[in-house]
């Protein structure tokens, strides 16, 4: 797998994941400096190389003059997530992904996810976008920093998590007005699909559906721009309420 672009090798780097070898354009030296002295520090092995050299390797065509190559990504388990949780004692957050299948709208969402301090993903195996080299570029990083599972059977997933008192809210037209429902709970908020939104059978495993009010003639949101705006109105929440 190739990790392509400053930001994105920057937090490859901070995140303590192996790093099979760096590829740096070779008339571009001086601007990547920082990642070259990173390299340097932990021994991993550098090729400068001709632009066009790059370019062939090159997947999402916007490297930047950098190009790491690792061994796969490495998945967490929900086990993992919930660790993490409570490790900083807070309440479990985490996303849950109903088949994203485009690369930029996962990309987003874990970038999104990343910033807002969520401490998990779920994504399933079937059906749904996986993390590759244009979810990282457009993450810029990010799914180095944020724990992400990829889980056979969503649903059964949904169980497991209600199983530990986890609420799960789905993201969907015609439910209860998002900003009216208490999300300081331990939650998992359920983000569909770009063309068919959440699934019938997750939406009736769901505790509740939350819909964020439209007042526009087009009567939905870009999945990862409604992803964000529910994952910082749970932010918003918890904000307030530890500082009460």
């Amino acid at each position: 797998m190739k990790v392509e672009g400053k930001n994105a090798v920057i937090e490859l780097f901070r995140s303590n994941t192996a790093i099979d070898k760096l590829l740096i354009q070779n008339n571009a030296k001086k601007d990547l400096e920082n990642i070259i002295t990173l390299a340097l520090k932990k021994r991993i092995r550098v090729s400068y190389v001709p632009k066009e050299a790059l370019d062939r390797e090159s997947t999402v065509k916007n490297h930047q003059g950098v190009i790491a190559v690792v061994n796969g990504y490495s998945y967490a388990s929900l086990e993992d997530i919930l660790s993490f949780a409570k490790s900083k004692n807070e309440e479990p957050f985490i996303l849950l992904c109903d088949g994203i299948a485009d690369p930029h709208n996962l990309g987003s969402l874990i970038r999104t996810c990343e910033c807002a301090g969520v401490h998990g993903i779920v994504i399933p195996k079937n059906r749904s976008c996986q993390v590759n080299e244009t979810v990282i570029k457009v993450s810029t990083g990010a799914c180095f920093n944020v724990k992400i599972a990829c889980v056979t059977n969503l649903n059964n997933c949904i169980r497991w998590l209600k199983e530990r008192y986890i609420y799960v809210y789905s993201l969907e037209a015609n439910g209860a007005n998002i900003y009216d429902v208490d999300l300081t709970c331990g939650l998992a908020l359920v983000v569909g699909s770009e063309g068919f939104g959440v699934s019938a059978l997750t939406k009736k495993l769901s505790d509740q559906i939350l819909s964020l009010p439209m007042h526009g003639k087009v009567n939905s949101l870009n999945a990862s721009v409604a992803g964000a705006l529910g994952v910082y109105e749970v932010v918003r929440q918890r904000h307030g309420k530890n500082t009460q």
